[in-house]
């Protein structure tokens, strides 16, 4: 398989066709910017692009570089990532700001060594930097990455796996030895993956590298790469106290651990093994409960949080706090409870 010919055959087509997305387009001093490019990239990690289009305006409107960043509260930088999920990302993302103003003068390091030694970037993150940015040759290999590599070579494999990755980070280097522009290169085997050669009905007939493709050739496209046994979701039942004083909502802010970790939120138990009851729930603020607003369902990736809501009479404060809508909407709160907060002062 020639390396030369599928790296310039990706390259061109993804000059042609990239998407226009807007991290692709800040440009400082003839290449693309490496802060937001940093930004994009954290936000990006198990995100669906359109998603990540909704809060990368605002999120870069508010910090528009990496001292602005690196000088703001945690809760700032959380409640301008509320809506992405896996809120970890986003304190890593301010970590490693802080780290680039305190090691590097606040300029994003050019190789990755330096990269890596940043908070939250993995050899994925400081290869698409190094390669798009600086464009050093340097590889970077994700699902749709894995997904265009194992169907070119037939591979009986499976994504996610130790045995993948390996393979796929030596292949994926050999093809950015091989390439004319590393960073168009890894972008270009990037889209191809999210919008050509999909996980599901891959349009084989737009493919740059169909020509070398063994999938193709033996027509195993729609059953490679093996799919990766799913992780069962633990099941779990919040019972939330609604403490409401005239346009007010109780809050507090959660264990450093676990899911949501650090965020705001009503006071509330958690429970695998049975709904709490009201008096579990009342027994968190005191006061005596009462029905709420009708409870729902939220799905993580590995969760599926069953919600049941209480309104609480009489509820004691303690060390939380009192918020009106518009504040708890300004702090670091999941979409889940901003949910809640909504229901009960909008009731």
């Amino acid at each position: 398989m020639n390396s030369a010919e599928i790296a310039r055959a990706t390259e061109a087509w993804f000059l042609e066709h990239q998407r226009d997305l807007p991290w692709r387009r800040t440009v400082t001093e003839g290449r693309r910017d490496p802060y937001t490019s940093l930004v994009s990239e954290f936000m990006l990690q198990q995100t669906q692009v359109s998603r990540v289009l909704e809060k990368f305006g605002p999120f870069i409107q508010r910090f528009p570089d990496v001292r602005t960043l690196a000088g703001a509260s945690e809760d700032d930088v959380l409640a301008h990532w509320s809506g992405l999920g896996y809120y970890s990302r986003a304190r890593r993302l301010h970590s490693a700001a802080r780290a680039i103003v305190e090691r590097h003068d606040g300029v994003v390091p050019s190789d990755v060594q330096s990269l890596r030694a940043l908070p939250g970037v993995g050899r994925y993150t400081a290869g698409a930097i190094a390669s798009m940015v600086f464009r050093q040759r340097e590889a970077v290999v994700d699902g749709n990455v894995q997904r265009v590599l194992v169907r070119l070579h037939a591979k009986e494999l499976r994504l996610g796996v130790p045995e993948t990755d390996r393979w796929a980070w030596k292949i994926a280097q050999g093809l950015v030895e091989a390439c004319g522009q590393p960073g168009v290169l890894n972008e270009g085997l990037i889209e191809l993956g999210a919008t050509v050669c999909t996980p599901k009905g891959p349009k084989c007939t737009d493919c740059p590298v169909s020509a070398w493709c063994a999938a193709k050739r033996d027509g195993l496209q729609e059953e490679l790469p093996r799919p990766k046994p799913r992780a069962k979701r633990r099941e779990v039942w919040h019972g939330v106290a609604i403490v409401v004083e005239g346009d007010r909502v109780l809050l507090e802010r959660r264990p450093e651990t676990g899911l949501w970790a650090g965020l705001w939120a009503p006071p509330a138990v958690e429970r695998e093994d049975h709904p709490p009851t009201p008096e579990e729930v009342s027994a968190v603020v005191g006061g005596t409960t009462s029905s709420g607003p009708e409870g729902f369902t939220h799905e993580t990736t590995h969760r599926i949080v069953r919600f049941n809501l209480y309104r609480v009479e009489g509820g004691q404060a303690g060390d939380r706090g009192w918020f009106s809508l518009r504040q708890a909407l300004a702090l670091g709160i999941s979409k889940a409870h901003a949910r809640i907060v909504r229901l009960a002062l909008e009731a």
